[in-house]
């Protein structure tokens, strides 16, 4: 009976934190969202639902490997979450499926072999304050190789946890 106490005032406790969050958390520097889409897999799933530190890059910039959640460059009202690859300054290429940045192969493990585009690019420059972004399933995923570089103005945040169904830190 006390365990189960424990637990039920633990669930209660949490769940008002996350509605908390969902309302006032833009303003604390929070976003929770919930992922629609399969482009970040196997890191991130489709429903899987985050929680997005919007003040992560105040005072610094994104980097490569950080994964982002920002407004799509197309149709800003649309957020999506992408894996840095390339910051500015940076040149990227793809070859046969396998990113290079500034001539040396990403190293990429949280790419599946089976996940991975078999595509190719021309080197790119990415300009400062840009930044060339990709989603973990390569071969499912509308990225910077479809719709160019994403303005570091369209950076809503950096993805900081998972909270369900299983937590995770990023």
């Amino acid at each position: 009976m006390r365990i189960r106490r424990s637990l039920l005032t633990v669930f209660f406790a949490v769940a008002a934190c996350l509605l908390l969050a969902s309302v006032f958390g833009p303003r604390l520097g929070i976003v929770v969202a919930r992922v629609e889409g399969r482009a970040m897999g196997p890191t991130i799933e489709n429903q899987d639902r985050l929680i997005v530190n919007t003040w992560s890059y105040t005072r610094t910039s994104p980097q490569r490997g950080d994964i982002i959640m920002l407004r799509y460059p197309v149709d800003p009202s649309k957020s999506f979450v992408k894996r840095v690859v390339a910051v500015g300054g940076d040149v990227v290429r793809i070859e046969d499926g396998r990113v290079f940045v500034n001539d040396v192969a990403a190293d990429e493990p949280y790419v599946a072999p089976a996940a991975r585009s078999h595509e190719s690019s021309a080197a790119l420059t990415i300009p400062a304050g840009s930044y060339y972004v990709l989603g973990d399933r390569r071969n499912n995923s509308s990225d910077s190789r479809h719709w160019g570089l994403v303005p570091e103005a369209n950076i809503v945040g950096r993805v900081a946890w998972r909270w369900w169904p299983s937590p995770a830190r990023f």
